[in-house]
């Protein structure tokens, strides 16, 4: 039986081994991570996003693209069977408004999901301490994340253009020629994200969940839990900032969703 001590599965669609892409040195070293496909089957958004003169024109032509491509304008709702009360079709900014209610809901079970299934990266956590595939933590995150009210109109391919269009407008706006970004987590308990190994008295390698919260604010990130985690997080492994979009769910100053693995931080109380 897998355990997770196995971090993830033996293939993904970054072109990297799974085990390098969760390490340590990888997060010290990064190298750059594209989704297999995405920009070569969306010229046309890369287009529409060559001619952006700053970030916020840049953020309202994707925007308008996801909303054009993917119907989710309000009034590109889907007739039921029958003529009945017509109902969204799954959208990104569902999955995120959800996560920022409660990340280990329905919705936060899809974007780990989504994590697992392009990055090959098992969760840690999810409303319990998943320590195995089979095991009853495993089985509740697995009935949540295959849930069929999220897996209309291609949701995966939705997270997949929002992680391509991150990773392109901080190459591009936000931190150009950069290639980490210190970022903040509060937290009260270490049962989500494990201690891997203690370097010293502050510094230890702490396994993240597969998908995590983290704030650029300092002070923000007090705000859930009395143990600040500083972590210098590589650029290629941001999923999602809610700045860069002029419509985002994620209401937190600077909220950044991070791909996990194993990350030397830092830890101190607020």
């Amino acid at each position: 039986m897998t355990t997770m001590r196995d971090i993830g599965h033996s293939t993904n669609l970054v072109g990297l081994p799974t085990a390098l892409l969760a390490s340590a040195e990888f997060n010290d070293h990064p190298l750059p991570l594209a989704v297999s496909g995405v920009r070569e089957m969306n010229k046309a958004l890369l287009e529409m996003l060559s001619q952006a003169e700053d970030l916020a024109e840049a953020g309202e032509a994707f925007h308008c693209y996801m909303m054009a491509m993917f119907g989710l304008d309000p009034e590109q709702r889907e007739q039921v069977a029958g003529g009945g009360l017509r109902r969204y079709r799954s959208s990104f900014l569902r999955l995120f408004k959800g996560w920022g209610y409660e990340s280990n809901g329905p919705e936060g079970a899809v974007l780990k999901g989504w994590v697992e299934s392009r990055f090959g990266l098992f969760p840690t956590f999810h409303k319990r301490v998943i320590d195995r595939a089979g095991g009853p933590g495993w089985a509740a995150y697995v009935e949540e994340k295959m849930s069929s009210r999220f897996h209309n109109n291609a949701i995966y391919t939705q997270l997949d253009m929002v992680f391509e269009f991150c990773q392109w407008a901080l190459d591009r706006f936000a931190a150009p020629g950069r290639t980490h970004l210190t970022l903040f987590r509060g937290t009260n308990s270490f049962d989500e994200h494990q201690i891997v190994e203690r370097l010293d008295r502050r510094r230890v390698v702490m396994r993240l969940n597969n998908l995590a919260s983290f704030s650029s604010d300092r002070d923000v990130a007090g705000c859930f839990g009395d143990v600040i985690v500083t972590a210098r997080v590589p650029l290629c492994k941001i999923a999602s900032v809610n700045t860069l979009l002029p419509v985002h769910p994620l209401k937190g100053e600077g909220e950044y969703l991070v791909i996990g693995g194993d990350y030397r931080v830092s830890a101190d109380y607020y």
